[in-house]
């Protein structure tokens, strides 16, 4: 008994790498799990093939490790069933004391980090999404992620993941427009690490880590400034050469590192990962950002999809970003460049065409169509983020092609009309219903066609209506006098303010009070909370009233936010003496 003691005594506080199946140890920060990318061969795959020693590295700052491998899911399945079956191996997990683990960070190499995109979007292999209300996931880092495809993915292999991997697949265009055209990863913390450390170039100039190219490899289209890029290749050159063989002397140098794999604790790789993990702000001297990388602040990166007016995929003849012409694989179904010159021009497919905004350094992922075409569905009090709307939320809707006149157009969602309150070539106004809720579809119909696009819905995503863009629209709930720098508030008031995206509602007393109650504070101090809920004044409009606190002293714009069901809405003023 004594030295079966003294054997568990002398194990480590926190185990490095949690088998898959065991309990969790608790410590201060979540748990961090490990996605491998594609494997040629999973006969032996184990987690120090791709991440070296980077158990050991985190186990000395406190961080517990697990892994999970997509060998352990037979026959090479589509990325969306890995992404279920990560959502499955989240759930799964326990601490210890038998509580389940809610929150993780997570480290994805490679084709790792379309499996966690495709669990975050709820992406099926039917073409829908369904994705979880809380996926329970703090911080991601990408880890040479080709989330828009990449040269190599035949070399690699002929299954549905290398397809889907291809440059201009048509999983990877729908994984970038899931929620109303875009991918914003549903807000998770998110660092990209993409490598130049590869021996392929753009004039002159290396563009990629042997198989993810910079702009494919950064997340630019979901966050900004949240990408690094380090000189690594993608894997091991002796990894690259046992599946292209002699080819891998053009994807990288012998001897180039990998960037996945840790090896020495103060390798460029590790160290932004504990870094950007641990909250501290080294990562963002690490490597370059896109700003300071030749290639990826001068090139971008484009995918192209286009509809009829009527909403129908077209196949593709020809496409072209401004002079460019971009590849049409087979199937005709997309378009796409790695590498186009940046900044604005005329992005066309077939006779359909329109002026795009492509930003340096990533790749974006564009829908061409006639007709209507519906580029936001958000509060019409604020932009917010991520991108999410509440039911019974007053949303404007932005795009091109509307009807000017509120009686030529029709929104729909989920297939049944709605109110329209305005309409103008660019923008529509209306009500969404309080019955909706995860992901719904929303259609804009007119005699020139229809579009119809993704929108997720939350219980609550509040948002502040503003005068001019900061200042609250909001009411002394006594006086009725709006409050403005000439009619401030005190410590002690009762303020009216107004918003919308507060949720479903229930009556009690003659007024709409909202299911999920919010938080109110005035510049960090909360704000005692009189009512919540529609305004009894305003058609769609919600009202929060709620008293002052008192010991602000003069404040001429306190800064106000409400919080609901863990969403924060935009931050505005009020005006207080």
């Amino acid at each position: 008994m004594l030295k079966s003691f003294l054997f568990w005594a002398a194990l480590p506080a926190v185990a490095q790498l949690i088998p898959a199946g065991m309990p969790v140890p608790k410590t201060a920060l979540p748990p961090v799990v490990f996605l491998n990318g594609y494997q040629t061969y999973c006969g032996s795959a184990q987690f120090s093939d791709t991440f070296g020693k980077f158990d050991q590295f985190l186990q000395a700052s406190g961080r517990v490790t697990l892994f999970f491998d997509n060998c352990t899911i037979p026959g090479k399945p589509p990325i969306e069933s890995l992404g279920q079956s990560f959502g499955a191996f989240l759930a799964a997990l326990k601490y210890t004391d038998g509580t389940p683990v809610s929150q993780v960070d997570v480290v994805a190499h490679s084709m790792g980090g379309l499996i966690v995109r495709a669990y975050l979007a709820g992406m099926r292999t039917d073409g829908t999404f369904s994705p979880p209300a809380n996926p329970g996931i703090r911080k991601a880092v990408f880890i040479g992620t080709p989330h828009f495809g990449t040269y190599a993915a035949s070399i690699f292999g002929s299954d549905a993941q290398t397809q889907e991997m291809s440059l201009g697949s048509t999983f990877n265009f729908a994984l970038a427009t899931w929620n109303q055209g875009i991918d914003d990863l549903r807000g998770v913390d998110a660092l990209s690490l993409s490598g130049n450390g590869g021996a392929l170039t753009n004039n002159g100039q290396p563009d990629s880590d042997g198989v993810s190219s910079l702009t494919s490899a950064s997340i630019g289209f979901a966050a900004p400034n949240r990408t690094r890029i380090l000189p690594y290749c993608h894997i091991s050159f002796s990894a690259l050469q046992a599946i292209a063989g002699a080819l891998a002397v053009l994807a990288c140098p012998p001897g180039a590192p990998a960037i996945a794999t840790a090896i020495n604790a103060t390798d460029s790789n590790v160290l932004a990962v504990q870094s950007f993990l641990n909250g501290t702000a080294d990562w963002q001297t690490i490597g370059q950002s896109p700003a300071q990388n030749p290639v990826a602040s001068t090139q971008a990166g484009v995918l192209v999809r286009a509809k009829s007016s009527d909403d129908q995929f077209v196949s593709i003849v020809a496409a072209k970003q401004g002079t460019a012409s971009l590849t049409v694989p087979a199937g005709n179904s997309a378009a796409y460049s790695e590498f186009v010159p940046a900044g604005t021009a005329t992005t066309a497919v077939n006779a359909i065409s329109a002026s795009s905004n492509l930003p340096a350094g990533f790749t974006t992922a564009i829908t061409l169509k006639p007709g209507p075409y519906i580029a936001a569905v958000i509060p019409a009090a604020a932009l917010v983020t991520p991108r999410a709307v509440a039911p019974g939320t007053f949303v404007s809707i932005y795009g091109t092609g509307f009807p000017a006149t509120v009686d030529a157009v029709k929104v729909l969602v989920n297939g049944a009309a709605i109110q329209v309150l305005y309409a103008s070539a660019t923008q529509i106004n209306a009500v969404l219903p309080t019955s909706v809720s995860g992901l719904v579809t929303l259609t804009v119909s007119s005699s020139a066609g229809q579009h119809t696009v993704n929108v997720l819905t939350q219980p609550a995503v509040p948002a502040i209506f503003t005068a001019d863009g900061v200042a609250a629209s909001a009411l002394n709930a006594v006086t009725g006098a709006v409050v403005t720098s000439s009619s401030p508030l005190h410590g002690g008031d009762y303020v009216s303010l107004f918003l919308t995206g507060l949720g479903a509602t229930s009556l009690s007393g003659g007024l709409q009070y909202a299911n999920i109650q919010p938080v109110v504070t005035v510049a960090g101090q909360p704000c005692a909370l009189q009512f919540a809920g529609l305004s009894p004044q305003f058609p769609g409009v919600d009202q929060i009233n709620c008293q002052i606190p008192t010991g602000l002293g003069a404040n001429s714009a306190a800064p106000v936010i409400v919080t609901s069901n863990g969403r924060s809405s935009n931050t505005a003023t009020l005006f207080l003496q």
